[in-house]
């Protein structure tokens, strides 16, 4: 699977306001107080565990933002399987430059190469199905487009970016609606010609109902294996089927091995830790 790249201007606008508030009005007190305004220094940003990069953009536009004339040279890239050990990036320049954007930039990282880290163990426990592992809408907000670029590092998929990505009709959709057919059916007369239509459904009989309307893309909904199994049977392959609910590390393989295409679970991005990743510096004063 390809990684996208992430669109410059919003990586700039998310640097913008995480510096905002680390910096707040005075900037950094501490290493304008204890370090002279023409040192220079150089740094090593490395990884001390295993795990998946994600998030270099970010780092590189934070060091960027704060002075252009750190350098930062990359090591590794988005995507790429990190040991202990493992040097990421080289950053030279100004002292307190670096270090005023150390912890926005490794805040950056250490989140983003956590959830693309998880999603890798996600995507490994069912590599031998046809099944993918995929994010969802629960994000930390603010962060979705770069949480989603790192579940993509990590071998997943995304779902939708935002309410008007696609149309999925959840239960409280249908409920409003009055039936499943009847909520397909409007979905239908409403979304343009290159709209997805995707429906949730919770039992067998709802599925009936859904596949006779023509859904796009169906979602078996917290479906215990033998209904899932049964709901792939159903579809016959005529369209995409997702399995949601009670996904786990300890459930993900036996629900992908009922013969679904997609399982999507919010616990990559909502419940992955943090990666560790710092940065070692040395402090050059001049003469």
């Amino acid at each position: 699977m390809s990684i996208p790249t992430l669109p410059l201007p919003l990586v700039k606008e998310a640097v913008a306001v995480a510096l905002k508030e680390d910096l707040g009005l005075a900037g950094d007190l501490t290493s304008d107080a204890t370090i002279p305004a023409e040192a220079t220094a150089r740094a090593v940003l490395d990884c001390r565990e295993d795990g998946v990069l994600a998030g270099m953009d970010l780092a590189r536009e934070t060091f960027a933002a704060i002075d252009p004339t750190v350098t930062f040279e990359a090591l590794a890239g988005d995507g790429d399987r990190l040991r202990p050990g493992q040097d990421v990036a080289r950053i030279s320049g100004p002292a307190r430059a670096v270090l005023m954007a150390e912890r926005t930039a490794l805040n950056f990282l250490c989140h983003l190469s956590g959830i693309a880290t998880l999603t890798a163990t996600y995507a490994a426990a069912i590599a031998h199905t046809k099944a993918k592992v995929a994010c969802t809408r629960k994000t930390t907000p603010g962060l979705r487009l770069f949480e989603k670029h790192a579940v993509r590092c990590g071998g997943g998929s995304n779902h939708r970016y935002n309410l008007g990505d696609a149309i999925l009709i959840k239960d409280n959709h249908i409920a409003i609606c009055g039936g499943v057919a009847e909520a397909i059916n409007a979905a239908k007369a409403h979304a343009g010609h290159l709209v997805k239509i995707e429906v949730e459904v919770d039992t067998l009989k709802q599925l009936d109902e859904a596949l006779k309307a023509g859904p796009d893309v169906v979602m078996l909904d917290n479906m215990g294996l033998e209904d899932l199994r049964e709901g792939v049977k159903r579809v016959g392959g005529r369209i995409p089927v997702e399995a949601s609910g009670n996904v786990s590390l300890e459930t993900i393989a036996a629900i992908a091995e009922t013969g679904v295409d997609l399982i999507s679970t919010s616990k990559i991005t909502m419940s992955a830790p943090t990666l560790d990743l710092g940065l070692d510096i040395a402090i050059e004063t001049k003469a």
